[in-house]
């Protein structure tokens, strides 16, 4: 199986589609031609009309070439996608220079490369094309042709105007740039941390199937085995009752019966929906997200509380995992304890999860559960395991979505007073945690 890596998954989602950015040409190409026809000849203003439509030509001529060199499905890298922004601009340019620089009302149409690059590119990529959009524009204050107007009736906009246009352009490029980069970084990252949260998913589930398997290959041993216990059986008739012989005929008779009592047993566990390994008690999911935990040295201490029958639900391995990841957080913070509290009454189920550790800090209390927002250090992060989502600040996230998909509430906060421990609480409706199929993971089925 291919592994995928978090940084893979970053690289990915910035590449832009060559198709994307052709057919945005595309639709500028028959813009600016629209434009400059209509002002020629619907208009019947001058203007340096083959000039203008060179430049249009070769902006057509370079999609063309691209269209014809590339599949449409083709990603650009950072560098092609830079370069081809930069020529967007400079052609834009040449054709404002040729139509009256920033007296031209098309001159604001340089927020379009830069907004492209702030949803596709690096940040230090779209600054530097958002400095090359305003260099373009300070030049076209001091060096252009004539707007195209009335003949004998030359318009020429007053100076502080065209400082305004400039002004305006600037602000433009920094306000609408950083919107977009940072609305097109969030829906990076909450896809990012989706697609990890399903790798993740996808493992405990096929974790969670063994004992299917299990039970199909007890299915395909019966048949070898029972001809094994028949010829062994016909063996103990034909020779005789004492001697080596008859002693190993009568091991082996043993042991082909504990087989069928280790096989019987696996089949039941991948046909009974009421095994041990599909129904599990409140007391025993807590014990097993506990268990890996014991022998390390912080304490781990388990607490029960509860009213009436203790619920009993179907065994989740997206909860497993996501309680794993919490006890673990609780686990790497606390000085010397940690306690899981295990209780429920008769309208919710919860588990509580605190440590004596410093606790979450202020700045991040509130979004904990959001992807790439991470509990450590840069250090720790650095020293992370080799693990999918490892020190990227996705294991609270990928934690909350699998235990919030069961149906429960996941809520964080510190004790009290501040610096006494964190706390972790996940609280499930009972008749949620009791109803199998409410907590069955995606895809499974009765």
């Amino acid at each position: 199986m291919v592994e995928i890596k978090p940084k893979d998954l970053v690289r990915n989602a910035r590449q832009l589609r060559l198709d994307t950015l052709v057919r945005l040409r595309w639709l500028a190409i028959i813009g600016q031609s629209l434009a400059v026809a209509g002002v020629r000849f619907g208009f019947g203003f001058a203007l340096p009309f083959v000039p203008c439509f060179t430049a249009i030509a070769a902006s057509a001529l370079v999609n063309l070439l691209l269209s014809i060199r590339f599949p449409a499905s083709y990603r650009l890298g950072d560098n092609a996608a830079t370069l081809l922004l930069a020529f967007d601009i400079l052609q834009l340019a040449s054709l404002l220079y040729l139509t009256g620089g920033l007296q031209n009302p098309f001159s604001v149409l340089f927020l379009a490369p830069v907004l492209i690059s702030a949803t596709a590119l690096t940040p230090a990529r779209t600054f530097g094309l958002g400095l090359l959009a305003v260099a373009c524009a300070t030049l076209l204050i001091l060096f252009h042709r004539p707007l195209p107007w009335f003949p004998r009736q030359g318009l020429d906009l007053p100076f502080p105007y065209v400082i305004g246009i400039w002004t305006a352009i600037l602000l433009g490029i920094t306000f609408t740039g950083i919107y977009a980069w940072r609305v097109a970084e969030e829906a990076r990252q909450l896809a990012q941390a989706l697609s990890a949260t399903e790798l993740v998913l996808a493992r405990e589930q096929h974790l969670s199937q063994l004992d299917g398997l299990a039970a199909a290959a007890a299915h395909e041993l019966g048949t070898p085995l029972a001809t094994i216990a028949l010829v062994a059986k016909e063996l103990d008739h034909d020779l005789p009752k004492e001697g080596p012989v008859a002693e190993d005929l009568k091991l082996l008779r043993e042991q082909v019966d504990r087989c069928r009592t280790i096989l019987t047993k696996l089949t039941s566990m991948g046909q009974d929906t009421s095994a041990f390994l599909e129904t599990i008690s409140l007391s025993h999911l807590v014990e097993e997200v506990v268990a890996p935990q014991r022998g390390l040295d912080e304490e781990v201490e388990i607490v029960k509380s509860g009213e009436g029958p203790e619920p009993t639900g179907r065994r989740n391995p997206g909860v497993v995992y996501g309680l794993s990841n919490i006890l673990d957080n609780a686990v790497d913070f606390a000085h010397e304890k940690v306690i899981v509290e295990a209780g429920w009454n008769a309208d919710e189920v919860f588990i509580e999860i605190r440590d004596d550790g410093p606790g979450y800090a202020p700045d991040i209390l509130l979004r904990l559960g959001e992807p790439y927002v991470t509990t450590r250090s840069a250090a720790d992060r650095a020293q992370g395991d080799e693990e999918l989502a490892s020190g990227l600040g996705l294991g609270l996230f990928i934690a909350k979505t699998l235990i919030e998909r069961s149906g429960a509430q996941l809520s964080f906060g510190n004790a009290s007073p501040p610096g006494k421990g964190a706390i972790a609480r996940i609280v499930w409706p009972r008749h949620t945690f009791e109803r199998g199929a409410a907590i069955l993971p995606q895809g499974s089925q009765e």
